[in-house]
């Protein structure tokens, strides 16, 4: 299996419009890995896409996607599913459509049930968005509410919580298995299926305690209640025995650049950093 990181950002993009702070500068004059898309993954041996932040049509071009077939959707929330336009992209042809040639080939979509009914309720005052898509045979939907098999490829859908609004993915392929666990997973779920894992990849991470423009986060900040920090991720990863953790979803108000995060990783034994375009191998 080859993953990519199309997007490593987080709720806001890297460089942040209209900030000056030395990450975002950066950002801007080098460009990626310094730039940030908002978080997303392409599975390329079934060209499979998880989310579609904002910027994805960005990440998608900068990681040189050829193809998408399949269309993922771990939760709601704007910066994961808003860039759904992306659809329209990859699929509509108004000159085929001008003279009656529909969509031959539309996108399959993909999620845990009320994840989808979620998504479903995506609309303008013309009603919703997917319908639309539907209408036009650019997608099919399917809910999945426990694992689906492409080709020869596992993927199990795994409800973080006892609403099912938010997802964690399981990929399985000749007993490798890679964890994409992307956002909100905090409180993490017990579950044996997540043993000795090859690959954890999860985001909503707070990296380190002096964030941006010297911001301490202080022991009593209520982010550290929603988002892990990094030594709760060594301990998720020690109590799965999982061999390799990398942090996604990094976002812009960490303060740290990709260089940053480079020599970071120099202080962990197996936990690494993302950045777009990204390659995992199993």
């Amino acid at each position: 299996m080859e993953f990519i990181i199309t997007g490593s950002g987080g709720c806001v993009c890297t460089p942040r419009p209209l900030c000056g702070c030395k990450v975002c500068k950066e950002a801007r004059l080098k460009g990626y890995p310094y730039a940030r898309c908002g978080c997303s993954l392409v599975l390329k041996d079934i060209n499979l896409l998880i989310d579609t932040p904002e910027d994805i049509v960005h990440g998608l071009n900068h990681c040189d996607i050829n193809a998408i077939d399949y269309i993922l959707y771990s939760h709601l929330d704007p910066d994961h599913t808003l860039g759904l336009r992306v659809i329209e992209q990859l699929r509509l042809d108004w000159l085929s459509m001008s003279v009656g040639i529909r969509c031959k080939d539309p996108i399959k979509v993909m999620a845990l049930p009320i994840v989808m009914e979620d998504i479903n309720a995506i609309h303008t005052k013309y009603g919703s968005i997917m319908e639309y898509y539907k209408s036009m045979n650019l997608i099919v939907r399917e809910q999945i509410s426990d694992a689906i098999i492409i080709e020869d490829i596992k993927i199990t859908l795994l409800p973080v919580n006892s609403k099912a609004d938010v997802t964690i993915f399981l990929f399985e392929q000749n007993n490798k298995k890679l964890i994409y666990a992307p956002c909100d997973v905090k409180p993490f779920p017990k579950n044996k299926l997540f043993d000795k894992a090859d690959y954890l990849i999860i985001g909503n991470t707070i990296v380190g305690d002096m964030l941006k423009d010297g911001f301490r986060l202080e022991k009593d900040n209520g982010l550290r209640k929603e988002l892990f920090t990094l030594d709760e991720i060594l301990e998720l990863q020690n109590y799965y025995n999982i061999k390799k953790v990398i942090i996604t979803h990094l976002e812009e108000d960490w303060g740290k650049t990709y260089e940053d995060y480079q020599a970071m990783e120099k202080n962990y034994k197996n936990v690494f950093f993302a950045y777009d375009n990204m390659r995992i191998h199993l």
